[in-house]
């Protein structure tokens, strides 16, 4: 049945076959014909989860196993990260690794091997995983595990859902005291002082900070650092939370009941927006108790929260720098966007950890390269344009400097990249590609990134 679909920032709209099954023999006897991509919750910004074909992951939604002693989770590939919340959070149980929404399902949790704000101390998403089972090209089953089919593991930590569908995965929770956040947050009058802070919270569990991409002179890259922790019971001792330290959160969600107006969203309104946002946080430094819905997926209390961007969509553009130039880098990309009068008001800055300094679970010595993971050790900036005459090449400028500075740019967030920027960016992609010829010689699982980047 054919189906209008399109990913969070709404660009692109395609008209797409949905294809939808839990049993893996009926799945695998559909794909013979033209090429299919999974699709989940379509929270990829840009077209990853997006073909002719696609196959909806949704209903593939059992939890299959739990260990409450060590905390090893097994569930399938269409379970989202909501429900494995509110399932194991009031067991005592949390996301090892959490990126900025929780309507994301587990398999493209795998696909993008997201980060969240603990990657500098915890790795992203796929560290933490131990075993992924996939249906593959020639309608077999395969495990795969850091240990088990190597090579196909690290190829589908991060690898867009092409190497074949998963099926169920199998990766470690981690234990927690209470379902609250002890939140400090710092304003940072510009954007050394945002390093600095940055830094010097490196022990912090949780770090992030919001930015004003717009502010200019002395005030380039101010902003606001949060910092957080998982709440002890000492820490909720005398509050209301004493008693039920796992209260999941319970807030009415707002909605964006349509699609606003492309004219809303101005340099004036982000300006006047970010302002408020500075102007809010007074004190140089706060500090209290929050749930994690407030700490982790600020946004998810905005239902449809992209329709603010207008019928034309918007696009993310997120991009990490190593340390060696984060600096320079941000300083030029920042003078970059404000002198082209195009702020974004959702703005997220965030340190990236070494990721071959985290160890693997599931496997002894050093841990596995993921081709084409995102993160670095150094610095992520995450933008939202809405989509206007003359963004595409803007962005495209935007890329040669992420490049030439040693970056590059996050896939699940993209909607136009080039192919052979992607080359330039990440130098495994010749890697991944042996890889995915070997086990879908043919081209089975494609999508519209796929064939965009060759890859």
């Amino acid at each position: 049945m054919k189906k209008t679909i399109a990913n969070w920032g709404m660009y692109p709209v395609i008209e797409a076959e949905e294809i939808e099954s839990i049993r893996p023999e009926a799945i695998s006897s559909m794909l013979g014909k033209e090429p299919v991509i999974a699709r989940g919750l379509g929270r990829s910004y840009g077209d990853a989860s997006l073909s002719g074909r696609v196959f909806n992951d949704l209903p593939r939604n059992r939890f299959l196993s739990f260990d409450e002693k060590s905390g090893l989770l097994t569930c399938e590939a269409g379970v989202s990260l909501q429900e494995v919340l509110d399932t194991f959070v009031p067991r005592g149980w949390f996301l090892p690794v959490t990126p900025g929404t929780k309507f994301v399902t587990v398999g493209g949790a795998v696909a993008s091997d997201v980060h969240g704000k603990n990657h500098h101390v915890s790795g992203s998403f796929c560290r933490h995983v131990t075993r992924i089972r996939l249906l593959m090209a020639d309608g077999t089953v395969q495990e795969c595990s850091p240990v088990k089919n190597a090579d196909l593991f690290r190829a589908t930590a991060g690898g867009m859902g092409l190497t074949g569908l998963i099926l169920d995965v199998s990766l470690y929770m981690k234990r927690i005291e209470t379902s609250m956040i002890r939140q400090v947050s710092y304003r940072a009058r510009d954007l050394d002082e945002m390093f600095t802070l940055i830094n010097e919270h490196e022990h912090s569990t949780y770090t992030v900070s919001w930015m004003d991409c717009l502010a200019r002179g002395r005030s380039r890259g101010r902003g606001i650092l949060f910092t957080g922790e998982h709440a002890t019971l000492k820490d909720v001792a005398g509050t209301k939370f004493e008693k039920e330290p796992f209260t999941l959160p319970h807030k009415l969600p707002l909605t964006v009941p349509f699609v606003l107006p492309s004219f809303v969203l101005n340099s004036l309104t982000v300006q006047a927006f970010n302002l408020a946002v500075y102007s809010s946080h007074l004190a140089k430094k706060k500090e209290g108790l929050v749930d994690y819905d407030k700490f982790f997926y600020p946004l998810d209390f905005i239902h449809n929260w992209n329709r603010i961007y207008g019928r034309a969509g918007f696009l993310q553009y997120q991009f990490v720098l190593p340390d060696r130039t984060a600096y320079d880098g941000m300083v030029r990309i920042l003078d970059e966007i404000s002198s082209h009068r195009l702020g974004s008001f959702l703005v997220v800055f965030k340190r990236c950890g070494d990721p071959m300094a985290v160890s693997q679970a599931g496997k002894k010595g050093a841990p596995p390269q993921f081709p084409l993971s995102f993160p670095l050790l150094g610095y992520s900036l995450a933008m939202d344009f809405a989509i206007r005459p003359g963004m595409m090449e803007f962005l495209d400028r935007l890329d040669e400097i992420v490049q030439s500075f040693g970056g590059r740019v996050y896939l699940t967030k993209d909607a136009r990249l080039k192919a052979e920027m992607l080359r330039r960016m990440y130098p495994a992609t010749k890697e991944f590609l042996a890889i995915r010829k070997k086990v879908d010689p043919k081209g089975r699982f494609q999508s519209l990134l796929s064939q965009r980047l060759k890859l």
